[in-house]
């Protein structure tokens, strides 16, 4: 099964026995949970267009361990062509789902985790990158949705792993067997975990000698023994229970995060990719963050064309598109999202190979890429809340204007182009609502600020790759300075 359909996806999920928790209560069917599907609808879409005879050439891909058709979200890049076509697909996967599709993490997580293994067998004389082969090559044959695990709660940021107050506060080794480890923490922020078949762990910061026991990298099913997932609040997560799709915005797709804890979770030994080696924990953090910033130039700019479309379609019903200003903005906000995307194919033209034979990107390139989308989200964000105008915020709900009573009231006096329903204006209203404060604004707006890592973990890698000596050089030659 090289490539599996969306329905097979779904019931593949369906038949796991995950624990799932959210708002104090066991969740016992996460499939059908009015709050968690329109999440898992989301990485369906990633199955569902692999199928289409039209998305082909950008959803699938032959693999080079395999020799089959794939699912490109399981693929190992091979050239910068493989590298460009990754992000052209997530922008396709961002206008199709106006959010998180999810699958992004652990594709990202498969490319660092490649090359890295490489590197450390050939340090180390270990057995971790055959481990990680057949593993992939496990993934590749069953078309698997895995999720990458690097974030953990980190406690005292002042202090080390090893020197936290709770020495779980990062996930570490707490036994070694002969067949195995059994490792104890928990990863935050762990988007669509729920809707994964399997995870993928990482350490989250480069570590010293003395957190040995914290340079651990292994993959485990997600309904593992002593795993558990305790599902993120999100703005207006609750209007999914009241049944009106124009109040929720995008009632078809989402995203979910949950705080993954791992009580005593035993891995075996063809599992595990990183056990102790802490001077590879930074290069396979470094190299996982630069392919995740990769990422945001092409979901986060599909998601952007929505929002582009979905601000001028208010400006429309509003009787407001002739305007300069709305002009003006609207090609603001375009030149934001194509800047975002050509920082996203400029860091994958300018890939490289890497020793184990799979492709990087340019990681200075990426860094920019990711530095540009903590900002420029927010400013079309802020841009398509302007041309939208406050009833955005302050509408009445779908029962309100479906009531006998006030229903008359809400149709004459928020009407605004006469050929435009009320129904229609509200429900584009909706959409950039939720796009912008709503459910979907954690994989768009806040996302775009903390995924990935925080804005100052893009500027300590701009500045360690971004070679101002040499620039320095270059000006000396100039100026015919000698020393």
């Amino acid at each position: 099964m090289a490539l599996m359909t969306g329905e097979q996806f779904i019931e593949s999920i369906r038949k796991m026995n995950m624990q799932i928790y959210m708002f104090g209560e066991k969740v016992e069917n996460p499939v059908d949970n009015p709050i968690l599907r329109p999440s898992l609808n989301s990485v369906r879409a990633t199955y569902d267009l692999a199928q289409m005879p039209e998305y082909e050439d950008l959803m699938t891909v032959k693999s080079s361990i395999t020799g089959e058709k794939i699912n490109r979200f399981c693929h190992i890049h091979q050239s910068t062509e493989d590298l460009i076509k990754k992000v052209k697909m997530q922008r396709l996967l961002g206008q199709k789902t106006a959010s998180c599709f999810q699958r992004c993490v652990g594709m990202d997580a498969f490319n660092a985790e490649f090359s890295t293994t490489y590197e450390i067998d050939k340090a180390h004389g270990t057995k971790y990158h055959e481990n990680f082969v057949n593993y992939m090559r496990f993934v590749q044959e069953n078309d698997m949705t895995v999720d990458g695990a690097m974030t953990d709660p980190k406690g005292d940021r002042a202090l080390s792993p090893s020197k936290q107050a709770d020495p779980d506060l990062y996930l570490r080794v707490v036994e070694r067997r002969p067949d195995g480890v059994v490792v104890r923490g928990a990863k935050a922020h762990q988007t669509g975990i729920c809707n994964s078949q399997e995870v993928i762990v990482m350490p989250t910061i480069a570590l010293s000698p003395e957190d040995k026991d914290y340079a651990i990298s292994f993959a485990v099913p997600v309904d593992a023994e002593g795993i558990l997932m305790i599902i993120g609040r999100q703005s207006c997560d609750t209007r999914k229970l009241e049944g009106s799709q124009l109040d929720v915005g995008n009632s078809q797709y989402g995203g979910v995060e949950a705080l993954v804890v791992f009580n005593d979770v035993f891995v075996p030994n063809d599992r595990i990719f990183l056990n102790g080696e802490t001077e590879f924990a930074g290069m396979l953090v470094e190299r996982f963050a630069g392919y995740h910033r990769q990422s945001y130039g092409g979901c986060k700019v599909g998601v952007g064309d929505v929002l582009i479309g979905a601000a001028a379609l208010a400006a429309d019903y509003n009787g407001a598109q002739k305007a300069s200003h709305v002009k003006d903005k609207l090609i603001e906000m375009t030149h934001l999202n194509e800047t975002l995307y050509s920082s996203g194919i400029a860091c994958s033209a300018e890939g490289s190979k890497t020793e184990s034979g799979n492709y990087i990107i340019d990681l200075l390139l990426a860094n920019v890429c990711k530095q540009n989308v903590t900002r420029f989200p927010y400013e079309i964000a802020r841009l398509a809340e302007d041309i939208a105008g406050g009833l955005m915020v302050t509408a009445p709900s779908e029962k309100d204007l479906k009531d006998p009573v006030v229903g008359p009231y809400v149709e004459k006096y928020l009407k605004g182009v006469n050929a435009v329903s009320v129904e229609n204006r509200l429900r584009i209203l909706r959409l950039i609502e939720n796009l912008t404060l709503g459910t979907a604004a954690v994989g768009y707006r806040t996302e775009s600020m903390h995924g990935a890592g925080s804005p100052q973990a893009q500027r300590i890698m701009i500045a360690r790759q971004g070679n101002i000596n040499g620039k320095k050089e270059l000006a000396k030659a100039i100026a015919q300075i000698t020393e």
